[in-house]
């Protein structure tokens, strides 16, 4: 299984396939691999030792920073991932950032976001919308219209505890959406940033 690999010369976990989403533009809708690697799909959900274990044969030297982001949303092993973490941390000098659709409150309602403070050092969230009916009708989240006020949310308590903290938004939603995208993540107080969609998905990021 393809748990840690690398991408453009940075480091990526890829350690679940689950997703409480299903995206209009998500990568994994168009192939299975990503740049040079074998197909990012698991076998099965990785447990803490199997990716403490491959972690452990990552060339360390290579990198400054690991993120998760994979062919899944990572948060929905909020808890393995928070323990791959601590790992990290008291294995490597890595910085270690999150990519995610900030749904992990609807995910496991129980988690305690600040278990990540002090352990995650940047979150990168898909905005994706500016307002809850285009968020569904883009990420087409199981949990429906709420969704998007449970991402804002955690958003701003991720902003709280962790340094470094940005929306992102693809461009594929056209340019007056993204305007009102930069204004919703103006009142929310965290950095926007755009993605170009790029079908080949040796540009994924």
């Amino acid at each position: 299984m393809k748990i840690f690999y690398d991408l453009n010369g940075d480091l990526y976990a890829n350690i679940t396939n689950k997703c409480p989403c299903a995206c209009t533009f998500c990568i994994r809708k168009n192939d299975d691999t990503v740049g040079e690697n074998d197909s990012l799909w698991l076998e099965h959900e990785p447990s803490l030792e199997e990716i403490k274990a491959a972690f452990d044969e990552v060339d360390k030297s290579a990198y400054d920073e690991v993120t998760f982001c994979g062919y899944g949303e990572p948060m929905e092993r909020a808890e393995e991932l928070i323990e791959v973490a601590r790992y990290i941390k008291e294995t490597s000098s890595l910085k270690i950032r999150i990519n995610t659709n900030g749904l992990v409150s609807l995910i496991h309602p129980t988690f305690d976001l600040y278990k990540m403070k002090g352990l995650i050092d940047s979150v990168s969230i898909s905005l994706n919308a500016s307002n809850p009916d285009d968020y569904y009708m883009i990420t087409r989240s199981r949990f429906g219209l709420p969704s998007y006020n449970s991402m804002l949310n955690f958003a701003i308590i991720a902003s709280s505890i962790i340094p470094k903290v940005t929306f992102t938004v693809v461009d594929v939603i056209g340019q007056e959406e993204v305007e009102a995208c930069q204004r919703r993540a103006d009142d929310i107080g965290v950095p926007l940033r755009v993605r170009k969609f790029i079908s080949n998905n040796r540009d994924y990021e």
